[in-house]
């Protein structure tokens, strides 16, 4: 019986991308790069600092990675603080207080940083359904390596077959599944170029899913 649900946050909780996608463009602009929208979409579910290794390597940057990932988090808040029109996905506040409520532990594992994490669950009120954030930033590989899932599973104290992982690009469904993790993929109008070929289950709307669907899903 499932005890735990591990959600990502980036494309499943709230839709960030086009103020990432904000952030990355005005980033590239500056460093004269140009970035193909495969390159774009293969970044999906990695985190900051391992995208800025990517590109250091491939463009041959100057500039440390570590500054690379600073200039982009600061154009990231910087937009993320002056964008009135966000909110949380269709159907997952519901979702997550229903599991709440019902007892069931709820976990987050996302490629973002903690910072970019705490800045989105102040502004939606999130702290309170989560025993535990997990972030990529904690981690020398993002996904698809499972160290992220694995690592949340742990936490949770919950045996891996009575977790769940609930993802909405390639690069996490990978993750999922080679931790050893039942995967819902969340295919959303927002997903861009993703696979979920090799998820478990695919949603389309989190109203498919309920307490009841997710404790029996073994």
């Amino acid at each position: 019986m499932i005890q735990t649900v591990i959600f990502d946050m980036d494309g499943v909780i709230v839709d960030t991308e086009p103020v990432h996608h904000f952030a990355y463009s005005q980033h590239f602009k500056q460093l004269n790069i140009e970035i193909t929208p495969e390159m774009y979409a293969s970044f999906t579910g990695n985190s900051t600092k391992n995208i800025f290794e990517r590109l250091k390597a491939h463009f041959n940057l100057k500039e440390e990675v570590q500054t690379l990932v600073e200039t982009k988090r600061n154009l990231f808040n910087d937009a993320f603080d002056h964008k009135e029109d966000l909110y949380l996905l269709d159907g997952v506040e519901d979702l997550i207080r229903e599991l709440h409520s019902n007892g069931m532990q709820l976990v987050l594992a996302s490629s973002s940083a903690k910072v970019t994490i705490n800045r989105i669950f102040n502004r939606f009120g999130l702290h309170q359904y989560f025993s535990h954030i997990v972030s990529g930033e904690d981690f020398p590989k993002s996904k698809p390596h499972p160290a992220i899932f694995e690592h949340a599973a742990f936490l949770s104290q919950t045996p891996k077959e009575d977790c769940i992982v609930i993802e909405d690009s390639t690069n996490g469904i990978l993750a999922a599944k080679a931790a050893g993790i039942y995967c819902i993929g969340y295919d959303s109008v927002n997903s861009k170029l993703q696979d979920y070929s090799k998820a478990d289950q695919i949603i389309t709307n989190f109203r498919e899913l309920s307490f009841d669907k997710i404790r029996n899903i073994n």
